[in-house]
């Protein structure tokens, strides 16, 4: 059985994850941040996507030592593992997720990565191939799953939460709705990607709860059957 995907975001009030050079941009507020810390906590992997490593450069620890000991106490790693989509292996291996970072880091590539890359990844993460051109999601939960991983948080970018909503492979979405408009037509969305076209094919939700934080509010969805 697959992992039990959560998708975690922050987007402005107009949709937007980021500035239209896809730079990092603070939506959330402190108590936000906290939440995500707990979410963080309470998972056993979190999982981003290459862009988001090349923009952002997260190390994705856990920021309370508190929720370390605890998950510690109860007997798991410290930290969560953590989850990298990269087909074409080019996450920089002095990135701030080996440097700053705690916990064990999986890189998942394509059949197509370059075999040099790879080893230089190896020695500092485990390298997965999980697709012949491209990561293939479905490989990607089945391989984590066989890791011990029963809840998995992801936490974007806008290109890899669409691969998750084009292929239903999520059970819940938790998105903080910050108080900002960023605006630009070419920044980043909540589901970048292609698009669905028939409206037989749209991802229907069901709202599960709503609940203001700081100046935002979050939304929690659950994938309707």
């Amino acid at each position: 059985m697959r992992p039990y995907v959560i998708i975690n975001a922050a987007m402005s009030a107009d949709g937007k994850l980021a500035t239209r050079e896809r730079k990092q941009t603070k939506i959330s507020g402190p108590d936000d941040f906290l939440r995500v810390d707990r979410l963080r906590a309470d998972s056993d992997a979190i999982m981003v996507g290459i862009g988001t490593i090349l923009s952002d450069d997260p190390s994705l620890r856990l920021k309370s030592d508190e929720y370390a000991a605890v998950r510690k106490a109860g007997g798991k790693d410290p930290h969560p593992m953590r989850v990298v989509i990269d087909s074409a292996a080019r996450m920089p291996a002095d990135g701030d997720m080996f440097k700053k970072g705690l916990g064990r880091v999986v890189v998942f590539v394509s059949d197509k990565a370059p075999k040099e890359k790879c080893d230089a990844l190896r020695e500092k993460a485990t390298v997965i191939s999980a697709g012949k051109e491209s990561v293939d999601l479905a490989v990607v939960l089945d391989e984590l799953a066989k890791l011990g991983v029963d809840k998995l948080m992801v936490e974007g970018g806008a290109t890899l939460l669409w691969s998750f909503f084009s292929s239903g492979l999520f059970d819940e979405i938790r998105i903080y709705i910050g108080a900002l408009i960023i605006g630009g037509k070419d920044a980043p969305t909540f589901a970048d990607g292609a698009g669905f076209t028939d409206p037989e094919e749209f991802t229907r939700l069901s709202l599960k709860n709503i609940e203001k934080i700081d100046d935002g509010v979050l939304l929690t969805w659950i994938k309707k059957a």
